[in-house]
Protein backbone atom coordinates (compact mmCIF):
# COMPACT_ATOMS: atom_id res chain seq x y z
CA UNK A 1 0.00 0.00 0.00
CA UNK A 2 1.52 3.28 1.13
CA UNK A 3 1.20 6.38 0.78
CA UNK A 4 2.02 5.13 0.00
CA UNK A 5 2.43 7.61 -1.00
CA UNK A 6 1.41 12.00 1.80
CA UNK A 7 0.21 14.25 4.24
CA UNK A 8 1.94 11.30 5.20
CA UNK A 9 0.36 11.97 8.65
CA UNK A 10 -2.68 11.52 7.41
CA UNK A 11 -1.94 8.16 5.45
CA UNK A 12 0.06 6.20 8.32
CA UNK A 13 -2.80 7.10 11.30
CA UNK A 14 -5.59 5.49 8.48
CA UNK A 15 -3.49 2.15 8.04
CA UNK A 16 -2.57 -0.74 10.79
CA UNK A 17 1.12 0.56 11.91
CA UNK A 18 2.75 -1.23 14.57
CA UNK A 19 3.38 1.83 16.93
CA UNK A 20 7.45 2.34 16.75
CA UNK A 21 9.59 5.10 16.00
CA UNK A 22 12.25 5.01 13.94
CA UNK A 23 14.55 4.02 16.43
CA UNK A 24 12.47 1.26 17.43
CA UNK A 25 12.07 0.27 13.89
CA UNK A 26 15.93 0.24 13.61
CA UNK A 27 16.56 -1.85 16.95
CA UNK A 28 18.73 -1.04 19.86
CA UNK A 29 21.66 -2.33 21.63
CA UNK A 30 23.86 -4.74 19.91
CA UNK A 31 21.98 -3.71 16.52
CA UNK A 32 23.68 -0.33 16.58
CA UNK A 33 27.50 -2.07 16.83
CA UNK A 34 29.53 -2.00 14.54
CA UNK A 35 29.51 -4.46 11.72
CA UNK A 36 26.43 -6.02 13.18
CA UNK A 37 24.96 -7.56 9.84
CA UNK A 38 25.83 -10.10 7.39
CA UNK A 39 24.43 -11.59 4.19
CA UNK A 40 21.26 -14.15 4.48
CA UNK A 41 19.73 -16.29 2.19
CA UNK A 42 17.64 -19.60 2.12
CA UNK A 43 16.95 -21.39 -1.20
CA UNK A 44 13.65 -23.18 -1.32
CA UNK A 45 11.13 -24.32 -4.73
CA UNK A 46 7.80 -24.13 -5.81
CA UNK A 47 5.59 -23.72 -8.32
CA UNK A 48 2.31 -21.67 -9.71
CA UNK A 49 -0.15 -21.88 -12.01
CA UNK A 50 -0.74 -18.47 -14.52
CA UNK A 51 -3.35 -18.47 -17.19
CA UNK A 52 -3.36 -22.55 -17.03
CA UNK A 53 0.51 -22.86 -17.24
CA UNK A 54 2.68 -24.46 -14.64
CA UNK A 55 5.84 -22.31 -13.73
CA UNK A 56 8.21 -23.99 -11.46
CA UNK A 57 10.26 -21.38 -9.74
CA UNK A 58 13.55 -21.29 -7.45
CA UNK A 59 12.83 -18.85 -4.63
CA UNK A 60 15.35 -17.27 -1.96
CA UNK A 61 14.86 -15.38 0.97
CA UNK A 62 17.56 -12.85 2.07
CA UNK A 63 19.84 -10.01 2.89
CA UNK A 64 21.85 -7.76 1.87
CA UNK A 65 23.72 -5.18 3.10
CA UNK A 66 23.29 -1.27 1.94
CA UNK A 67 24.74 1.87 3.24
CA UNK A 68 24.56 5.56 2.25
CA UNK A 69 26.35 7.62 -0.77
CA UNK A 70 29.69 7.88 1.09
CA UNK A 71 29.96 5.03 3.17
CA UNK A 72 33.49 4.18 3.54
CA UNK A 73 34.68 0.53 3.29
CA UNK A 74 37.42 0.90 5.84
CA UNK A 75 35.32 3.21 8.71
CA UNK A 76 37.37 5.76 9.44
CA UNK A 77 35.26 7.56 12.41
CA UNK A 78 34.27 5.22 14.09
CA UNK A 79 33.74 5.54 17.79
CA UNK A 80 36.01 3.37 19.47
CA UNK A 81 34.25 3.64 22.86
CA UNK A 82 30.85 2.40 21.98
CA UNK A 83 31.96 1.20 18.79
CA UNK A 84 29.39 2.15 16.91
CA UNK A 85 30.01 2.19 13.05
CA UNK A 86 28.82 3.92 9.60
CA UNK A 87 24.86 3.67 9.37
CA UNK A 88 23.88 0.14 7.34
CA UNK A 89 20.70 -1.13 6.47
CA UNK A 90 20.37 -5.06 6.39
CA UNK A 91 17.51 -5.27 3.19
CA UNK A 92 15.62 -8.07 3.04
CA UNK A 93 14.09 -9.70 -0.08
CA UNK A 94 11.71 -12.51 -1.36
CA UNK A 95 13.08 -13.36 -4.93
CA UNK A 96 11.35 -15.82 -7.69
CA UNK A 97 13.07 -16.74 -10.70
CA UNK A 98 11.39 -19.19 -13.39
CA UNK A 99 13.10 -22.42 -13.07
CA UNK A 100 15.84 -23.16 -15.94
CA UNK A 101 15.53 -20.02 -17.17
CA UNK A 102 18.37 -18.37 -19.48
CA UNK A 103 18.96 -15.35 -17.20
CA UNK A 104 20.05 -12.83 -19.89
CA UNK A 105 16.42 -13.68 -21.90
CA UNK A 106 14.39 -13.42 -18.75
CA UNK A 107 13.42 -10.08 -17.30
CA UNK A 108 13.63 -9.30 -13.76
CA UNK A 109 11.09 -6.33 -11.71
CA UNK A 110 11.95 -5.01 -8.68
CA UNK A 111 8.69 -4.34 -6.75
CA UNK A 112 8.26 -2.69 -3.51
CA UNK A 113 4.97 -0.54 -1.88
CA UNK A 114 5.88 2.99 -0.14
CA UNK A 115 4.46 4.44 3.15
CA UNK A 116 7.05 5.81 3.53
CA UNK A 117 7.73 3.45 6.00
CA UNK A 118 5.78 0.38 4.61
CA UNK A 119 6.93 -3.28 3.53
CA UNK A 120 6.03 -4.70 0.69
CA UNK A 121 3.31 -7.45 2.41
CA UNK A 122 1.05 -5.90 -0.25
CA UNK A 123 2.11 -6.32 -3.56
CA UNK A 124 3.94 -9.62 -2.36
CA UNK A 125 0.65 -11.15 -0.92
CA UNK A 126 -2.24 -9.35 -2.58
CA UNK A 127 -1.00 -8.59 -6.03
CA UNK A 128 1.87 -11.32 -8.56
CA UNK A 129 3.55 -13.16 -5.78
CA UNK A 130 3.40 -17.01 -6.12
CA UNK A 131 0.26 -17.12 -3.67
CA UNK A 132 -2.42 -14.51 -2.38
CA UNK A 133 -4.56 -13.82 0.58
CA UNK A 134 -8.21 -13.68 -0.67
CA UNK A 135 -10.25 -10.51 0.88
CA UNK A 136 -13.67 -9.34 0.73
CA UNK A 137 -13.90 -7.12 -1.99
CA UNK A 138 -15.29 -3.85 -0.72
CA UNK A 139 -16.53 -5.08 2.90
CA UNK A 140 -14.96 -5.96 6.19
CA UNK A 141 -13.08 -9.38 6.01
CA UNK A 142 -14.00 -12.21 8.41
CA UNK A 143 -11.57 -13.11 11.18
CA UNK A 144 -8.25 -16.12 10.18
CA UNK A 145 -8.49 -18.13 9.38
CA UNK A 146 -7.79 -16.71 5.72
CA UNK A 147 -7.52 -18.21 2.46
CA UNK A 148 -3.95 -17.89 0.85
CA UNK A 149 -4.66 -19.83 -2.42
CA UNK A 150 -2.34 -20.08 -5.65
CA UNK A 151 -2.13 -16.83 -7.15
CA UNK A 152 -3.46 -17.09 -11.24
CA UNK A 153 -2.31 -13.46 -11.48
CA UNK A 154 1.48 -14.00 -10.48
CA UNK A 155 3.61 -11.93 -12.78
CA UNK A 156 5.79 -14.63 -12.89
CA UNK A 157 4.33 -16.11 -16.42
CA UNK A 158 6.46 -12.66 -17.46
CA UNK A 159 9.00 -11.79 -15.21
CA UNK A 160 11.36 -12.75 -12.53
CA UNK A 161 10.25 -11.16 -9.34
CA UNK A 162 11.89 -9.82 -6.47
CA UNK A 163 10.09 -8.05 -3.64
CA UNK A 164 11.85 -5.52 -1.53
CA UNK A 165 11.29 -4.40 1.94
CA UNK A 166 12.27 -0.66 2.41
CA UNK A 167 14.96 -0.60 5.71
CA UNK A 168 13.19 -0.59 8.87
CA UNK A 169 10.32 -2.45 7.35
CA UNK A 170 9.40 -6.19 7.38
CA UNK A 171 12.81 -8.05 8.42
CA UNK A 172 15.21 -5.30 7.24
CA UNK A 173 16.81 -3.50 9.89
CA UNK A 174 19.61 -0.31 10.37
CA UNK A 175 22.23 -0.02 12.54
CA UNK A 176 25.15 2.31 13.14
CA UNK A 177 25.85 6.20 13.57
CA UNK A 178 22.42 7.80 13.39
CA UNK A 179 20.64 4.65 12.69
CA UNK A 180 17.58 6.25 14.17
CA UNK A 181 17.34 8.64 10.80
CA UNK A 182 19.95 7.97 7.95
CA UNK A 183 18.10 6.20 5.67
CA UNK A 184 14.83 7.87 6.33
CA UNK A 185 14.51 10.20 3.45
CA UNK A 186 13.39 10.52 -0.29
CA UNK A 187 17.14 11.10 -1.15
CA UNK A 188 18.75 8.63 1.53
CA UNK A 189 16.04 5.81 0.78
CA UNK A 190 16.60 6.07 -3.23
CA UNK A 191 20.18 5.90 -2.30
CA UNK A 192 19.55 2.49 -0.44
CA UNK A 193 17.65 1.16 -3.01
CA UNK A 194 19.92 1.81 -5.43
CA UNK A 195 22.56 0.03 -3.58
CA UNK A 196 20.58 -3.40 -3.35
CA UNK A 197 19.82 -3.26 -6.57
CA UNK A 198 23.23 -2.91 -8.04
CA UNK A 199 24.51 -5.45 -5.56
CA UNK A 200 21.53 -7.93 -6.42
CA UNK A 201 22.37 -7.57 -9.70
CA UNK A 202 25.40 -9.12 -9.23
CA UNK A 203 24.68 -11.55 -6.25
CA UNK A 204 22.34 -13.54 -8.84
CA UNK A 205 24.06 -12.58 -12.10
CA UNK A 206 21.56 -10.53 -13.68
CA UNK A 207 23.47 -7.50 -15.10
CA UNK A 208 22.02 -8.27 -19.11
CA UNK A 209 18.52 -8.78 -18.02
CA UNK A 210 15.89 -6.88 -19.14
CA UNK A 211 15.32 -4.72 -16.07
CA UNK A 212 11.76 -2.96 -14.52
CA UNK A 213 10.87 -0.87 -11.47
CA UNK A 214 7.34 -1.16 -9.96
CA UNK A 215 6.63 1.11 -6.69
CA UNK A 216 3.18 1.52 -5.46
CA UNK A 217 2.49 4.86 -3.71
CA UNK A 218 5.12 6.58 -2.08
CA UNK A 219 6.89 3.48 -3.85
CA UNK A 220 6.13 5.85 -7.34
CA UNK A 221 8.01 8.65 -5.71
CA UNK A 222 11.21 6.59 -4.93
CA UNK A 223 10.55 5.10 -8.53
CA UNK A 224 11.34 8.14 -10.20
CA UNK A 225 14.46 9.29 -7.93
CA UNK A 226 15.61 5.81 -7.92
CA UNK A 227 15.93 5.07 -11.98
CA UNK A 228 17.16 8.39 -12.21
CA UNK A 229 20.16 7.03 -9.84
CA UNK A 230 20.43 3.79 -11.81
CA UNK A 231 20.81 5.33 -14.76
CA UNK A 232 22.65 8.18 -14.31
CA UNK A 233 24.60 7.86 -11.52
CA UNK A 234 25.39 3.20 -12.37
CA UNK A 235 24.99 3.64 -15.90
CA UNK A 236 22.00 0.94 -15.78
CA UNK A 237 19.62 1.49 -17.92
CA UNK A 238 15.88 0.66 -17.33
CA UNK A 239 13.69 -0.82 -20.41
CA UNK A 240 10.31 0.00 -18.25
CA UNK A 241 9.18 1.51 -14.74
CA UNK A 242 5.68 0.56 -13.78
CA UNK A 243 3.76 3.08 -11.08
CA UNK A 244 0.88 2.17 -9.19
CA UNK A 245 -1.22 4.53 -7.74
CA UNK A 246 1.22 7.51 -8.27
CA UNK A 247 2.37 10.47 -6.22
CA UNK A 248 5.62 12.56 -7.63
CA UNK A 249 4.46 16.39 -6.31
CA UNK A 250 3.48 16.12 -2.58
CA UNK A 251 1.81 19.78 -3.21
CA UNK A 252 -1.20 18.21 -5.08
CA UNK A 253 -2.41 15.26 -2.30
CA UNK A 254 -5.61 16.10 -1.57
CA UNK A 255 -5.09 15.40 2.17
CA UNK A 256 -4.87 18.62 4.21
CA UNK A 257 -4.31 20.94 1.29
CA UNK A 258 -6.06 23.45 3.35
CA UNK A 259 -2.70 23.96 4.99
CA UNK A 260 -1.59 24.99 1.72
CA UNK A 261 -3.77 28.26 0.86
CA UNK A 262 -3.26 29.48 -3.07
CA UNK A 263 -2.58 26.17 -4.02
CA UNK A 264 -6.07 24.81 -5.38
CA UNK A 265 -4.76 21.74 -7.63
CA UNK A 266 -5.41 18.98 -5.47
CA UNK A 267 -9.33 20.21 -5.11
CA UNK A 268 -9.47 19.89 -8.76
CA UNK A 269 -7.73 16.82 -9.22
CA UNK A 270 -9.49 15.15 -7.01
CA UNK A 271 -13.03 15.78 -7.69
CA UNK A 272 -12.90 12.93 -10.29
CA UNK A 273 -12.19 10.64 -7.42
CA UNK A 274 -14.94 12.16 -5.92
CA UNK A 275 -17.64 12.25 -8.56
CA UNK A 276 -16.65 8.18 -8.78
CA UNK A 277 -16.88 7.32 -5.38
CA UNK A 278 -20.54 9.14 -5.00
CA UNK A 279 -21.65 7.30 -7.95
CA UNK A 280 -20.41 3.84 -6.54
CA UNK A 281 -22.50 4.83 -3.20
CA UNK A 282 -25.79 5.70 -5.64
CA UNK A 283 -25.31 9.57 -4.21
CA UNK A 284 -25.80 11.41 -7.71
CA UNK A 285 -28.95 11.90 -9.07
CA UNK A 286 -29.83 11.66 -12.57
CA UNK A 287 -25.85 10.43 -12.92
CA UNK A 288 -25.17 8.18 -16.01
CA UNK A 289 -24.82 4.57 -16.07
CA UNK A 290 -21.56 4.55 -17.58
CA UNK A 291 -18.41 5.89 -15.22
CA UNK A 292 -16.40 6.79 -17.83
CA UNK A 293 -18.72 9.08 -19.06
CA UNK A 294 -19.29 10.99 -15.85
CA UNK A 295 -15.46 11.04 -15.44
CA UNK A 296 -14.75 12.79 -18.79
CA UNK A 297 -17.40 15.59 -18.03
CA UNK A 298 -15.90 16.03 -14.76
CA UNK A 299 -12.13 16.01 -15.31
CA UNK A 300 -13.05 18.95 -17.98
CA UNK A 301 -14.99 20.79 -15.78
CA UNK A 302 -12.19 20.35 -12.98
CA UNK A 303 -9.76 21.80 -15.51
CA UNK A 304 -11.54 24.54 -16.91
CA UNK A 305 -14.64 26.01 -15.00
CA UNK A 306 -13.84 24.58 -11.32
CA UNK A 307 -10.16 25.94 -12.17
CA UNK A 308 -11.37 29.42 -12.77
CA UNK A 309 -13.58 29.42 -9.56
CA UNK A 310 -10.58 28.65 -7.45
CA UNK A 311 -8.21 30.86 -8.72
CA UNK A 312 -11.17 33.76 -8.74
CA UNK A 313 -10.62 33.52 -4.60
CA UNK A 314 -12.28 36.35 -3.14
CA UNK A 315 -12.91 37.87 -6.42
CA UNK A 316 -15.11 35.46 -7.97
CA UNK A 317 -18.53 36.72 -8.87
CA UNK A 318 -21.40 35.67 -6.85
CA UNK A 319 -23.58 34.23 -9.54
CA UNK A 320 -20.13 31.96 -10.64
CA UNK A 321 -19.86 30.81 -7.04
CA UNK A 322 -23.34 29.67 -7.04
CA UNK A 323 -23.19 28.24 -10.51
CA UNK A 324 -19.67 26.34 -9.10
CA UNK A 325 -21.73 25.27 -5.95
CA UNK A 326 -24.58 23.57 -7.57
CA UNK A 327 -21.84 21.72 -10.30
CA UNK A 328 -19.89 20.31 -7.21
CA UNK A 329 -22.98 19.31 -5.31
CA UNK A 330 -24.09 17.74 -8.68
CA UNK A 331 -20.69 15.62 -9.20
CA UNK A 332 -20.02 15.01 -5.58
CA UNK A 333 -23.21 14.20 -3.67
CA UNK A 334 -22.45 16.22 -0.95
CA UNK A 335 -24.97 19.51 0.51
CA UNK A 336 -24.86 22.65 -1.32
CA UNK A 337 -25.06 24.41 2.00
CA UNK A 338 -21.54 22.60 3.23
CA UNK A 339 -19.78 23.06 -0.22
CA UNK A 340 -20.71 26.55 0.29
CA UNK A 341 -19.32 26.97 3.97
CA UNK A 342 -16.19 24.74 2.93
CA UNK A 343 -15.47 27.44 -0.39
CA UNK A 344 -15.58 24.92 -2.70
CA UNK A 345 -12.96 23.39 -1.52
CA UNK A 346 -13.40 20.32 0.53
CA UNK A 347 -10.21 17.82 1.58
CA UNK A 348 -10.26 14.00 0.92
CA UNK A 349 -10.61 13.55 4.97
CA UNK A 350 -13.43 15.88 4.66
CA UNK A 351 -15.27 13.95 1.79
CA UNK A 352 -14.99 10.39 3.29
CA UNK A 353 -16.39 11.58 6.75
CA UNK A 354 -19.63 13.67 4.96
CA UNK A 355 -20.23 11.42 1.49
CA UNK A 356 -22.23 9.06 3.85
CA UNK A 357 -23.34 11.09 6.96
CA UNK A 358 -26.79 10.61 7.31
CA UNK A 359 -25.89 7.29 7.45
CA UNK A 360 -23.15 7.57 10.03
CA UNK A 361 -21.04 5.83 7.83
CA UNK A 362 -17.72 6.90 6.90
CA UNK A 363 -16.34 5.99 3.25
CA UNK A 364 -12.56 4.46 2.78
CA UNK A 365 -9.63 6.68 1.93
CA UNK A 366 -7.64 3.95 -0.14
CA UNK A 367 -10.24 2.27 -1.48
CA UNK A 368 -13.52 4.72 -1.24
CA UNK A 369 -15.77 1.71 -2.46
CA UNK A 370 -15.30 0.25 0.89
CA UNK A 371 -17.37 1.88 4.29
CA UNK A 372 -17.78 1.22 8.32
CA UNK A 373 -18.81 2.94 10.95
CA UNK A 374 -18.30 6.23 11.85
CA UNK A 375 -15.64 6.47 14.86
CA UNK A 376 -16.85 10.07 15.86
CA UNK A 377 -20.20 11.48 14.11
CA UNK A 378 -19.09 15.09 15.54
CA UNK A 379 -16.06 14.65 13.76
CA UNK A 380 -14.96 16.78 10.39
CA UNK A 381 -12.86 14.15 9.10
CA UNK A 382 -13.09 10.51 8.75
CA UNK A 383 -11.17 9.35 11.63
CA UNK A 384 -9.65 5.86 10.02
CA UNK A 385 -9.55 4.19 6.85
CA UNK A 386 -12.26 1.05 6.40
CA UNK A 387 -10.78 0.01 3.41
CA UNK A 388 -7.27 -0.50 5.73
CA UNK A 389 -9.13 -1.82 8.20
CA UNK A 390 -10.90 -4.46 6.70
CA UNK A 391 -8.13 -6.18 4.87
CA UNK A 392 -4.77 -5.10 6.61
CA UNK A 393 -5.11 -8.38 8.92
CA UNK A 394 -5.40 -11.28 6.35
CA UNK A 395 -2.29 -9.74 4.68
CA UNK A 396 -0.26 -9.55 7.93
CA UNK A 397 -1.33 -12.85 8.82
CA UNK A 398 -0.67 -14.70 5.41
CA UNK A 399 2.46 -13.21 5.25
CA UNK A 400 3.79 -14.38 8.22
CA UNK A 401 2.69 -17.67 8.21
CA UNK A 402 3.65 -18.40 4.14
CA UNK A 403 7.18 -16.13 4.62
CA UNK A 404 8.04 -19.01 7.69
CA UNK A 405 6.54 -21.91 6.20
CA UNK A 406 7.28 -22.00 2.79
CA UNK A 407 10.37 -19.61 2.17
CA UNK A 408 11.46 -20.68 5.84
CA UNK A 409 12.98 -17.42 6.61
CA UNK A 410 12.10 -15.03 9.58
CA UNK A 411 12.02 -17.87 12.27
CA UNK A 412 12.24 -16.32 16.03
CA UNK A 413 12.38 -12.71 14.47
CA UNK A 414 8.94 -9.68 14.25
CA UNK A 415 7.96 -8.83 10.38
CA UNK A 416 7.43 -5.56 10.83
CA UNK A 417 4.83 -4.43 8.13
CA UNK A 418 4.77 -0.68 8.57
CA UNK A 419 6.66 1.79 11.12
CA UNK A 420 5.95 5.02 12.09
CA UNK A 421 7.67 7.84 10.00
CA UNK A 422 5.54 10.86 9.04
CA UNK A 423 7.21 12.37 12.21
CA UNK A 424 10.80 11.73 11.32
CA UNK A 425 11.21 11.07 7.37
CA UNK A 426 13.02 13.50 5.70
CA UNK A 427 11.40 14.84 2.46
CA UNK A 428 13.81 17.47 1.28
CA UNK A 429 14.50 16.24 -2.16
CA UNK A 430 17.66 17.25 -4.60
CA UNK A 431 16.42 17.07 -7.52
CA UNK A 432 18.98 16.93 -11.24
CA UNK A 433 20.07 19.80 -11.73
CA UNK A 434 19.85 21.60 -7.98
CA UNK A 435 23.06 22.67 -5.94
CA UNK A 436 21.07 21.57 -2.75
CA UNK A 437 18.16 20.19 -1.45
CA UNK A 438 15.29 22.00 -1.80
CA UNK A 439 13.11 23.58 1.50
CA UNK A 440 9.84 22.59 -0.33
CA UNK A 441 7.08 20.35 -0.79
CA UNK A 442 8.69 17.18 -2.66
CA UNK A 443 9.01 16.79 -6.28
CA UNK A 444 10.49 14.04 -7.81
CA UNK A 445 9.03 14.84 -11.40
CA UNK A 446 12.30 16.31 -12.45
CA UNK A 447 13.91 12.70 -11.68
CA UNK A 448 11.60 11.04 -13.68
CA UNK A 449 11.73 13.94 -16.80
CA UNK A 450 16.00 13.99 -16.24
CA UNK A 451 15.73 9.85 -16.57
CA UNK A 452 13.22 9.87 -19.60
CA UNK A 453 15.54 12.26 -21.21
CA UNK A 454 19.33 10.70 -19.91
CA UNK A 455 17.26 7.06 -21.21
CA UNK A 456 14.63 8.13 -24.26
CA UNK A 457 14.23 4.75 -24.34
CA UNK A 458 12.91 4.30 -21.18
CA UNK A 459 8.64 3.43 -21.42
CA UNK A 460 6.65 4.69 -18.24
CA UNK A 461 3.60 2.89 -17.23
CA UNK A 462 0.84 4.67 -14.88
CA UNK A 463 -1.92 2.40 -13.43
CA UNK A 464 -4.44 4.03 -11.35
CA UNK A 465 -7.77 3.24 -9.38
CA UNK A 466 -11.19 5.46 -10.04
CA UNK A 467 -11.85 4.65 -6.19
CA UNK A 468 -8.42 6.14 -4.60
CA UNK A 469 -8.81 9.10 -2.36
CA UNK A 470 -5.06 8.63 -1.45
CA UNK A 471 -3.51 9.11 -4.80
CA UNK A 472 -6.15 10.22 -7.27
CA UNK A 473 -5.62 8.80 -10.71
CA UNK A 474 -6.50 12.53 -12.21
CA UNK A 475 -3.48 13.59 -10.16
CA UNK A 476 -1.10 10.84 -11.93
CA UNK A 477 -2.25 11.76 -15.53
CA UNK A 478 -1.83 15.68 -14.52
CA UNK A 479 1.85 14.82 -13.51
CA UNK A 480 2.25 12.85 -16.90
CA UNK A 481 1.24 15.60 -18.68
CA UNK A 482 3.42 18.24 -17.00
CA UNK A 483 6.94 16.10 -16.69
CA UNK A 484 9.41 18.26 -18.31
CA UNK A 485 10.18 16.15 -21.36
CA UNK A 486 10.16 16.84 -25.09
CA UNK A 487 6.50 16.62 -26.29
CA UNK A 488 8.44 13.28 -28.39
CA UNK A 489 8.68 11.12 -25.15
CA UNK A 490 5.43 11.68 -24.04
CA UNK A 491 4.68 8.46 -26.20
CA UNK A 492 6.64 6.49 -24.23
CA UNK A 493 3.97 7.24 -21.64
CA UNK A 494 1.08 4.65 -21.28
CA UNK A 495 -1.94 4.92 -18.76
CA UNK A 496 -4.67 2.36 -17.07
CA UNK A 497 -6.98 2.68 -15.10
CA UNK A 498 -9.43 0.61 -13.18
CA UNK A 499 -12.46 0.24 -11.32
CA UNK A 500 -10.41 -0.36 -7.76
CA UNK A 501 -8.70 1.61 -5.43
CA UNK A 502 -5.28 2.51 -4.43
CA UNK A 503 -4.46 -1.12 -3.79
CA UNK A 504 -5.72 -1.94 -7.38
CA UNK A 505 -5.36 -5.58 -6.69
CA UNK A 506 -7.95 -5.96 -3.90
CA UNK A 507 -10.50 -6.30 -6.31
CA UNK A 508 -9.82 -9.65 -8.38
CA UNK A 509 -11.17 -8.32 -11.69
CA UNK A 510 -9.18 -5.64 -11.64
CA UNK A 511 -6.24 -7.47 -10.65
CA UNK A 512 -6.53 -9.76 -13.55
CA UNK A 513 -6.63 -6.64 -15.62
CA UNK A 514 -3.49 -5.24 -14.10
CA UNK A 515 -1.77 -8.46 -14.34
CA UNK A 516 -2.93 -8.79 -18.49
CA UNK A 517 -1.63 -4.67 -18.64
CA UNK A 518 1.64 -5.23 -16.92
CA UNK A 519 2.67 -8.40 -18.46
CA UNK A 520 2.09 -7.12 -22.02
CA UNK A 521 3.99 -4.02 -21.41
CA UNK A 522 7.23 -5.72 -20.17
CA UNK A 523 6.55 -8.34 -22.97
CA UNK A 524 6.24 -5.05 -25.28
CA UNK A 525 9.25 -3.45 -24.01
CA UNK A 526 12.20 -6.06 -23.00
CA UNK A 527 13.98 -5.99 -26.32
CA UNK A 528 13.71 -10.03 -26.60
CA UNK A 529 13.41 -11.63 -29.66
CA UNK A 530 11.34 -14.18 -29.85
CA UNK A 531 12.97 -17.88 -29.07
CA UNK A 532 12.97 -19.94 -32.04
Amino acid sequence: MRCQSLCVLSLLMSIAALPLTAAEASGKGDEAKLQTFKPEEQASKGSVTVGGKRVDYDAYAGTLIVHLKDYDEVPQNANKEDKVGPAEASMFYAAYFKSGEPSARRPITFLFNGGPGSSTVWLHMGAFGPKRVVTADDTHTAAAPYPLVNNDFSLLDASDLVFIDAPGTGFSRVAGKDHDKAFFGVDADAQAFADFISQFLAKYGRWNSPKYLFGESYGTTRSAVLVNLLQSDRSVDFNGVILLSQILSFDNNADGPETNPGVDQPYQLVLPTYAATAWYHHKLADAPKDLRTLLDEVEHFALTDYAVALQAGAGLDPQQREATVAKLQRYTGLPAAYIAKANLRVSGGEFGKTLQDDTTTTTGRLDSRFSGPTMDPLSKEADYDPQSASISSAYVSALNDYIRKDLKFGDNRAYRPEIELWRSWNFQHQPPGAQLGLQQSTNVMPDLAAAMKYNPNLKIMLNAGYYDLATPYFEGVYEMRHLPIPASLQKNIEFKFYESGHMVYAHEASLKALHDSVADFIQRTDNVAPAH
